[in-house]
Protein backbone atom coordinates (compact mmCIF):
# COMPACT_ATOMS: atom_id res chain seq x y z
CA UNK A 1 0.00 0.00 0.00
CA UNK A 2 1.02 3.30 -0.77
CA UNK A 3 0.90 6.85 1.51
CA UNK A 4 -2.47 7.79 -0.30
CA UNK A 5 -5.10 9.52 1.32
CA UNK A 6 -8.73 8.39 1.93
CA UNK A 7 -11.84 9.97 1.83
CA UNK A 8 -15.14 8.89 3.43
CA UNK A 9 -18.11 9.66 0.03
CA UNK A 10 -21.72 9.49 0.95
CA UNK A 11 -23.51 8.53 -2.40
CA UNK A 12 -27.08 9.07 -4.20
CA UNK A 13 -28.09 6.28 -2.57
CA UNK A 14 -27.40 6.73 1.34
CA UNK A 15 -24.75 4.55 1.68
CA UNK A 16 -21.15 5.83 2.22
CA UNK A 17 -17.84 4.53 0.34
CA UNK A 18 -14.53 4.61 1.15
CA UNK A 19 -11.76 5.79 -1.76
CA UNK A 20 -8.66 6.74 -2.37
CA UNK A 21 -7.65 10.29 -2.89
CA UNK A 22 -6.93 9.29 -6.93
CA UNK A 23 -9.86 8.34 -7.13
CA UNK A 24 -11.35 11.36 -5.99
CA UNK A 25 -9.58 13.32 -8.61
CA UNK A 26 -11.04 10.93 -11.77
CA UNK A 27 -14.56 11.64 -10.15
CA UNK A 28 -14.37 15.04 -9.99
CA UNK A 29 -14.67 15.39 -13.89
CA UNK A 30 -17.08 12.28 -14.53
CA UNK A 31 -20.51 12.46 -12.35
CA UNK A 32 -20.27 15.25 -9.89
CA UNK A 33 -24.19 14.11 -8.36
CA UNK A 34 -22.47 10.61 -7.29
CA UNK A 35 -21.24 12.09 -4.56
CA UNK A 36 -23.23 13.91 -1.96
CA UNK A 37 -21.20 14.88 0.32
CA UNK A 38 -17.19 13.75 1.16
CA UNK A 39 -15.20 13.74 4.75
CA UNK A 40 -11.65 13.70 4.88
CA UNK A 41 -8.69 13.18 3.93
CA UNK A 42 -7.44 10.54 6.26
CA UNK A 43 -4.03 9.42 6.33
CA UNK A 44 -5.19 6.04 5.90
CA UNK A 45 -7.91 3.86 5.45
CA UNK A 46 -8.25 2.40 8.74
CA UNK A 47 -9.01 5.78 9.76
CA UNK A 48 -11.36 6.00 6.88
CA UNK A 49 -13.07 3.30 7.84
CA UNK A 50 -13.42 4.24 11.88
CA UNK A 51 -14.80 7.54 10.82
CA UNK A 52 -17.33 5.74 8.13
CA UNK A 53 -18.74 3.95 11.30
CA UNK A 54 -18.84 7.42 13.70
CA UNK A 55 -20.90 8.22 10.36
CA UNK A 56 -23.18 5.45 10.34
CA UNK A 57 -23.54 5.75 13.73
CA UNK A 58 -24.52 9.40 13.63
CA UNK A 59 -27.33 8.86 11.10
CA UNK A 60 -25.29 10.76 8.25
CA UNK A 61 -24.97 7.28 6.22
CA UNK A 62 -26.14 3.86 5.41
CA UNK A 63 -25.20 1.00 6.49
CA UNK A 64 -23.92 -0.99 3.42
Amino acid sequence: MNDATWYVVKQADGQCAIVPASQMENQQGSDPTSTLQRWGPYDSQQSAIAHRIGLIRAGKCQPA
